[in-house]
């Protein structure tokens, strides 16, 4: 059984991310995420990582767990109680750089209750025998030099005729790609019952692969596989074209939604507070676990046994697509690179953003500032809007709704500072009824406190608020989200939009499944609402409206064909009887979602891309916000982004205009 670390042009900078990735791991077991009492021994210091990657070396942890544990089962390797903590006839050996593999032999010798674990024989000093232990033996070894590797093996007595198992987490990749595909399959060739485990990255090229990849780079670390083997497919054939004759693989999102039992999925949404679904739901779909066999009786396929829930395979079928563009601006964009913000169309041509975490006077933050943009003869053009009373707390809250109620106000509902924070309330923004793009400076916003007797309905965020109509008269319907208490929310109010009072309101019909993070739009005096993530984590791919009656309202479902593909944290807009799903995240890692546009009338579904050639940067479509101009048939992407795992934090750095004139043509 092995593992090891590979050399390479650079391997100073690839030891790095293995000190780096030590810290977290010891993180996340200090939380409870992994359980690993040796961990804390073997780093030195301490580091309090964010909840995101304790997710992340949480699910890299328990797919290598998992495969192994089969591993030992099929081959026998377990006594016969099958108690995890005791290894019967297994010898572990770990290959690793020559200087980290002496820096970690003496740490074990110095440690007493490491030397003790794995049993110190004295067995080293053979070169590159760093510490030879009864069952476990650290060899200082380059994995990229096959001769030298095969020797130390040879004398530190590897068996090649029994079991083995290898195993390689984020190992390969350093490797030049001529290098990594020999030692696969050498590994095929010279072990009679060779089983491989390799934990890694891919998809390069969409939005979070690219930022993914500029981290590595800028670390000097190259990840050489990823052009060569950029998704699950290609690995796979990698793997059964280097001789091995069973292979099976799988990203992250699968792996936890088909191969973790639902108990341990509630166990870990539970350990602490957490609110970064989609850099998690990212992350997971840029990396794979690969199992592949050779020779083993009878097939060792640990990613199969348990794959009960149907996912999307292949690519999605897309009907076209539509170039994205920077906006045409008059003036420099400032203050607008932020998520989890909201947009809302003020009057024609107007657009006022609020709220969400960003980028702020050099520094990121929750954004204290309100910013405006104005179209006028073209061109769009910003500016910061002031606050008539800046003592006035705006509390700088993030996943909250802005709903236009006349000309001159708008009514903000929910939000949040942090996820162990209780959701915040209701404020009005009173702003000018009449200006125009030569006012820009001179804008002011005036803040309300709210407290009507609909307040505890407002603490939530990742809702929707949409205007609706009963009886003639105008009504906010209060819809979903989460809070401090709750991860997910189904219930909902209808807000009398003069008292803010909470109506009582008859609904019939299908109650949808409690989500947040979803769309919703006003139609036909009702509302369309679509996707979301539900109360597993697990994006929703259904369409409900609930449609006005005599009497009160009733929930229908609205049937796509083909199935909508679930999804979240996108935006919505309804246009002439279609509706339009902008962005989001969802499941299927073979592509992200654009534009899709669903026909009312006939429950038709297509997929658009968007085409990013004139960008520069990538285009992150989730926490965004957008604006539809009915008119003109452009759509405004404000926004975007997020904290890429440990890569770094991308935001969209400018505001984004899509043509849609071409797709919504009346058929």
């Amino acid at each position: 059984m092995g593992r090891g670390r590979p050399g390479g042009p650079c391997p100073a900078a690839v030891q790095g991310t293995s000190g780096s990735s030590a810290l977290s791991k010891c993180s996340a077991a200090a939380r409870g995420y992994i359980q690993d009492r040796f961990l804390p021994l073997l780093v030195g210091r301490r580091r309090r990582r964010a909840p995101l990657v304790h997710r992340g070396y949480y699910i890299r942890a328990r797919a290598v767990d998992h495969c192994v544990q089969d591993f030992l089962l099929k081959t026998q390797r377990y006594p016969r109680t099958q108690d995890v903590g005791l290894l019967h006839h297994t010898v572990v050996y770990e290959v690793d750089f020559l200087n980290v593999a002496c820096q970690k032999a003496a740490l074990i010798k110095r440690t007493k209750e490491l030397s003790a674990l794995v049993g110190d024989t004295g067995g080293e000093g053979l070169g590159v025998i760093t510490f030879s232990g009864e069952d476990y033996k650290l060899l200082g070894v380059d994995l990229s030099e096959l001769s030298e590797l095969e020797r130390a093996l040879e004398e530190a007595g590897l068996d090649k005729e029994i079991p083995t198992l290898f195993i390689a987490e984020v190992v390969l990749t350093y490797m030049e790609n001529s290098r990594s595909d020999a030692l696969i399959q050498w590994a095929a060739e010279h072990f009679s019952q060779a089983c491989f485990l390799l934990y890694e990255q891919m998809h390069p090229e969409d939005p979070f692969g690219r930022v993914m990849q500029q981290h590595f780079s800028q670390l000097n670390s190259t990840l050489h596989s990823l052009s060569k083997h950029p998704d699950c497919e290609a690995q796979r054939r990698r793997f059964l074209e280097k001789g091995w004759t069973e292979c099976s693989v799988m990203d992250m999102n699968t792996f936890f939604t088909c191969c973790t039992p639902e108990d341990e999925q509630q166990r870990l949404q539970a350990l602490e507070p957490f609110d970064e679904y989609e850099e998690w739901h990212l992350k997971c779909s840029h990396y794979f676990v690969l199992t592949a066999s050779k020779g083993v009786e009878p097939s060792w396929t640990p990613l199969l046994s348990n794959m009960t829930v149907p996912h999307h395979e292949g690519p999605v079928r897309m009907a076209g697509s539509i170039t994205a563009a920077v906006c045409a601006m008059h003036s420099e964009v400032s203050g607008l690179r932020r998520y989890g913000h909201h947009s809302v169309l003020i009057k024609p041509n107007v657009v006022l953003t609020t709220g969400g975490f960003g980028e702020e006077d050099g520094q990121h933050c929750r954004m204290r500032n309100f910013h405006v943009l104005i179209k006028h003869a073209g061109y769009w053009k910003a500016g910061c809007v002031k606050k008539k009373n800046p003592d006035k707390k705006w509390d700088e809250r993030l996943y909250h709704t802005v709903s236009c109620l006349s000309n001159s106000l708008a009514l903000v509902v929910g939000g949040r500072t942090s996820p162990a924070s209780a959701g915040l309330g209701m404020l009005w923004l009173n702003f000018p009824e009449t200006y125009n793009a030569s006012d820009l400076g001179d804008i002011t916003v005036d803040l309300l406190s709210v407290q009507p007797a609909a307040e505890p309905a407002a603490l939530r965020w990742r809702h929707s608020t949409t205007e609706v109509m009963f009886k003639g008269e105008k009504y906010l319907f209060l819809y979903g989200g989460r809070s401090a208490m709750e991860p997910v929310l189904g219930d909902w109010y209808f807000l009398h939009t003069q008292e803010l009072s909470c109506t009582v309101i008859p609904v019939e019909g299908p109650v949808p499944e409690s989500r947040h993070s979803h769309s919703a739009c006003s139609w036909k005096g009702g509302v369309l609402i679509a996707g979301g993530l539900g109360a597993a984590e697990q994006p929703l791919g259904s369409v409900f409206f609930l449609r006005e009656l005599e009497h009160g309202f009733q929930w229908q479902t609205v049937e796509t064909h083909p199935s909508l593909i679930p999804r979240y944290s996108h935006t919505a807009h309804v246009h002439d009887g279609k509706l339009l799903l902008v962005g989001g995240v969802w499941f299927h890692s073979s592509s992200v979602p654009g534009i899709t546009v669903l026909d009312l009338m006939t429950g038709l579904c297509l997929d658009y891309t968007i085409n990013v050639e004139q960008l520069e940067w990538p285009l992150m479509l989730h926490n965004h916000s957008s604006v539809f101009l009915p008119d003109e048939k452009e759509l405004l992407i404000i926004g975007g982004g997020g904290n890429c795992f440990s890569f770094g934090t991308h935001l969209n750095p400018e505001p984004v205009s899509l043509s849609l004139s071409n797709i919504l043509i009346s058929h």
